[in-house]
């Protein structure tokens, strides 16, 4: 591409994020194209990778000139390549990398077959590391970044009739802690972020009952991106192999709320 066709964030731009290049995951829908508009809201220049097409080119027109999109299947090493240069390409760095793409499979340990447990274990777990493998040159040219990579509350405690999706998500919260320590070296710092329930198109209609939690409900898309967008910015520079919670308090316990409707609460 032509030097003078690359966007540069300029340093001197407004925003947490003003000068930044992220690259995001699963952002064409979801928790990853509300990641994508906060991020650009806040100064950076954004590619998002999805295997929605049409829904990521939805988006970019939406959002203009600081957003490309790119085709992504998180499996696909090339793919991983393609999406990283883009990134360097278009707008001349990559500072930011959110592992946001993922699959929710269900099914208990006697349910759950080869097939499925490969495949979630294929997106949620080897995406994540195919991601920060590629992304992890560009950024060390850049002389550093943040790579926020998104598990679950799943990957916290345990829950039953998720075995694959469950066990996947605790693997991401250990690949990021070990991810965290080689990285440093080269000014790179990895988190990860274990929403609860949210109210994007993976959680469905949302069944689940949240009368148990503190907040009594689902969280937004945005709610989450505020946090993710922390972790992205300079203001979490001495933040790396940590975990952030970001479920309404749902694993610290029972609330009041879920006392009251349930008639076979006995208190210990």
């Amino acid at each position: 591409m032509n030097a003078t066709a690359v966007h540069q964030p300029s340093s001197a731009g407004t925003g947490r994020l003003a000068g930044k290049v992220a690259l995001i995951s699963g952002g064409a829908v979801g928790m990853g194209a509300a990641h994508a508009r906060a991020f650009i809201r806040e100064g950076a220049c954004v590619v998002i990778g999805d295997i929605l097409e049409a829904e990521g080119r939805s988006l970019a027109r939406e959002l203009g000139d600081k957003l490309k999109f790119v085709p992504l299947d998180v499996r696909d090493d090339a793919a991983w390549e393609r999406a990283v240069a883009l990134a360097e390409q278009e707008f001349g760095a990559l500072h930011v990398l959110v592992n946001n793409a993922g699959v929710l499979t269900l099914g208990s340990v006697t349910d759950v077959d080869d097939q499925l447990w490969d495949t979630t274990f294929a997106i949620n777990v080897s995406g994540v590391l195919k991601g920060m493998r590629s992304a992890a040159p560009a950024m060390e040219r850049a002389g550093g970044g943040s790579m926020v990579n998104i598990s679950s509350h799943n990957g916290m405690q345990g829950f039953e009739g998720v075995i694959a999706y469950g066990t996947s998500k605790w693997v991401v919260r250990g690949l990021t802690k070990c991810a965290a320590l080689d990285f440093a070296p080269s000014n790179i710092r990895v988190n990860s972020v274990h929403p609860g329930s949210v109210m994007t198109r993976m959680a469905g209609s949302d069944p689940i009952d949240h009368r148990h939690k503190p907040f009594n409900r689902a969280a937004k898309p945005e709610e989450v991106s505020e946090l993710v967008l922390l972790l992205a910015s300079d203001e979490s520079s001495f933040t790396t192999g940590s975990e952030f919670v970001i479920d309404g308090g749902e694993i610290v316990g029972f609330s009041k709320h879920w006392r009251k409707i349930n008639n076979n609460y006995q208190a210990n």
